[in-house]
C-alpha cells in the first residue's frame, strides 16, 4: 500500500488553504512528495467554481461583506458553493497517474469515502444520477426532497489533484441562504448535526473520512502536522522552481 499523508491544518483561511495546496501540487508533481490529504475548516467563505453562475449569488457582495462572508473564484469544478466554521473540507493532493487515470471514478470514490462515513453515525447518504456529491432523506420530513449533505468540486492537473470536498458536520446552514448551493434552487443543504438531531464534533468525523479515503484509495495513511508540511515545502522550493 502506498503511504498518504494526512494533515489536521484546523481553522484556516481559504486563500492559506488554497496557497497550500498549490505548493504541494507542485512538490508532487516533482515526484518529491507522497500523496497528502488536507482534512480542515473555513472562516464563511463562498467560492465560485468554474462553470459557476454569478446569479446564483443570490446577495451583493456588500451584503457578503457586512456578514463577514469571504467571496474568491477558483480554478475548482463546479458551480457555487459555500463553506464555514462546523464543514470538513478535504483537500487530496493526489497523483491520478499512479492510481487510476479516470476523473469520474475519483469523484465517485470521494461521494463514496462520505457514504461510509455517514454509514458510520447509522445514517444512509447516497448519489443522485446527474448530481455531483452526496445527499440524504430529510429525517424530519419524510417523503419530501433529498437534502445535500456534502458537496464535490475538484481541478486536475498533470493529473495531480487539487481541491475536494465539503462535509456539513455543524455547519450553519442559514449562510447557504446567501447562494442557491451548486446551482441547484430545488434542494437544500443539511448537516450531520441536524439529521442526529444531536451536537457532533468535527474530531468525531474526521477519523472516519481519514479511514474510508485511505481504505478506498489502498493507502498506509500516516499524520503529518502542518510544521512538518511546511518544512518539507520550504526545503523542497529551495531547490526547484514552484511554477511546475
Amino acid at each position: 500500500m502506498n503511504p498518504l499523508f494526512i494533515s489536521d491544518l484546523g481553522l484556516i483561511s481559504y486563500t492559506e488553504a488554497y496557497a497550500l495546496q498549490q505548493r504541494l501540487a507542485a512538490a508532487r508533481k516533482a515526484g518529491a512528495m507522497e500523496d497528502v490529504l488536507l482534512l480542515c475548516e473555513h472562516p464563511h467563505v463562498v467560492t465560485l467554481g468554474r462553470n459557476a453562475k454569478r446569479e446564483n449569488l443570490l446577495v451583493s457582495e456588500h451584503v457578503l461583506r457586512q456578514k463577514g462572508v469571504e467571496l474568491h473564484a477558483t480554478n475548482r469544478g463546479g458551480d457555487i458553493t459555500y463553506h464555514g466554521p462546523g464543514q470538513i473540507v478535504g483537500y487530496p493532493i493526489l497523483n491520478l497517474g499512479a492510481i487510476k487515470r479516470d476523473v469520474a471514478w475519483y469523484v465517485r470514490t470521494l461521494e463514496e469515502t462520505m457514504i461510509r462515513a455517514t454509514a458510520d453515525f447509522g445514517l444512509a447518504a447516497f448519489r443522485i444520477p446527474g448530481k455531483t456529491g452526496i445527499w440524504v432523506n430529510p429525517v424530519a420530513k419524510p417523503g419530501t426532497a433529498e437534502e445535500k449533505l456534502a458537496a464535490i468540486g475538484v481541478h486536475i492537473s498533470r493529473w495531480v489533484t487539487s481541491h475536494g470536498f465539503a462535509y456539513n458536520v455543524s455547519t450553519d446552514l442559514r449562510f447557504f441562504d446567501l447562494i442557491i448551493p451548486c446551482g441547484i434552487a430545488e434542494r437544500k443543504a443539511t448537516s450531520l448535526e441536524k439529521l442526529l438531531s444531536r451536537n457532533v464534533a468535527l474530531d468525531e468525523v474526521k477519523p472516519r473520512l481519514g479511514y474510508h479515503f485511505s481504505e478506498l484509495f489502498s493507502f498506509a495513511p500516516r499524520p503529518i502536522s502542518s510544521e512538518e508540511l511546511a518544512s518539507f515545502l520550504s526545503g523542497f522550493e529551495e531547490k526547484v522552481p514552484t511554477s511546475l
